[in-house]
């Protein structure tokens, strides 16, 4: 491993949260090619059914060790996690898996606090943190929980990376089981109300785990995209009809559609208790639908395609290619919104 690492990567001892998602299996990923050594501190799954005695199978990327934890207990962190050893670097790529407004605070700020602080006590003096750059025009639940750990740690005086990226490869794949099926393509409006710089898993990974050794991106806010021009929502359905060989249909769905969806629910979640949750998922399908993945120019309060960095060699259309082949499969998760 050593013999192939990059040149200027000096090689440390690195904790990673979120490394059983798909962010954080490609980040695991570079941080080991780039020979480090990566813990991998990781909750148990919600529906494991592991027999007494049995070896539960790893679910983190070869080469790296996994450690199992409660990550919204502290001393489950400092005791099953950091176990009393020393480590120079804190990689993030923990998400809550829903973004209701509980599952965010606990997960997206709490745990992440938690485990600042247990990294911090194990001599961590830099952290890269994956946020979002939906952050920087915040109105869910999940987005000010997020804000509020980015505030934190930067005024923690350790030194940080905050990486906002656009969407990903995975949340602009719903639809491909759809086309296949002969059915249209759904869009809001005409199809052009957003537009975003999409990157892929393994472009992301290699740009944080480059993180560690790049002192230009320490403690700085660092939106970051996938090469190539932003694309629209009617963009991604053409290419996709297009590498399936048939004419593009498109559904256009009215904005005022949700309004009403989130209205509706918010009314009736006033006396049924268990529509609460469906409201907040609602708002995230408009935000989502209405807001462009791109950094936003504070001065006009639009988005701006241009001031959206790019990293990375592959394309949204590079990878719907490979999903329609069979060579690459589209995992959606708790990322299936709609």
């Amino acid at each position: 491993m050593t013999k192939d690492r990059p040149d200027g990567v000096k090689p440390r001892r690195v904790l990673v949260l979120g490394a059983t998602g798909t962010i954080g299996r490609a980040t695991v990923r570079a941080l080991v090619s780039r020979g480090h050594e990566v813990v991998c501190l990781v909750r148990r799954p919600a529906n494991a059914a592991i027999p007494v005695g049995a070896v539960e199978p790893s679910r983190v990327s070869a080469g790296a060790t996994e450690r199992i934890v409660d990550l919204t207990d502290p001393s489950s962190l400092a005791r099953d996690g950091v176990r009393d050893e020393s480590f120079d670097v804190l990689v993030s790529c923990l998400a809550s898996r829903t973004g209701l407004p509980d599952d965010a605070w606990a997960i997206d700020f709490r745990a992440q606090v938690s485990a600042l602080h247990a990294s911090r006590a194990a001599g961590v003096t830099h952290v890269v943190l994956l946020s979002a750059i939906c952050v920087q025009k915040p109105t869910l639940a999940f987005q000010h929980a997020k804000l509020a750990f980015e505030e934190m740690l930067i005024a923690s005086g350790v030194d940080y990376t905050i990486v906002r990226p656009t969407a990903f490869f995975k949340s602009l794949s719903g639809q491909i089981d759809r086309l296949k099926r002969g059915k249209p393509f759904l869009v809001f409006g005409d199809g052009t109300l957003t537009s975003c710089k999409p990157i892929g898993d393994d472009d992301l990974g290699g740009y944080l785990a480059d993180c560690l050794d790049d002192d230009e991106r320490r403690n700085r806010v660092l939106p970051i995209g996938g090469p190539g021009e932003a694309i629209t929502p009617k963009a991604q359905g053409e290419r996709l009809f297009a590498l399936l060989g048939r004419e593009p249909r498109f559904t256009h769905v009215p904005v005022v559609l949700l309004d009403v969806i989130v209205a509706v629910l918010a009314t009736i979640g006033r006396w049924v208790p268990a529509l609460a949750t469906k409201v907040e998922l609602a708002r995230i399908g408009r935000y989502y639908a209405t807001e462009s993945m791109l950094v936003l120019n504070p001065a006009t309060g639009r988005y701006d395609a241009q001031a959206t960095p790019s990293t990375g060699s592959e394309t949204l259309f590079d990878y719907y290619a490979r999903v329609l082949r069979g060579e690459a499969v589209a995992e959606r998760g708790d990322h299936a919104v709609f």
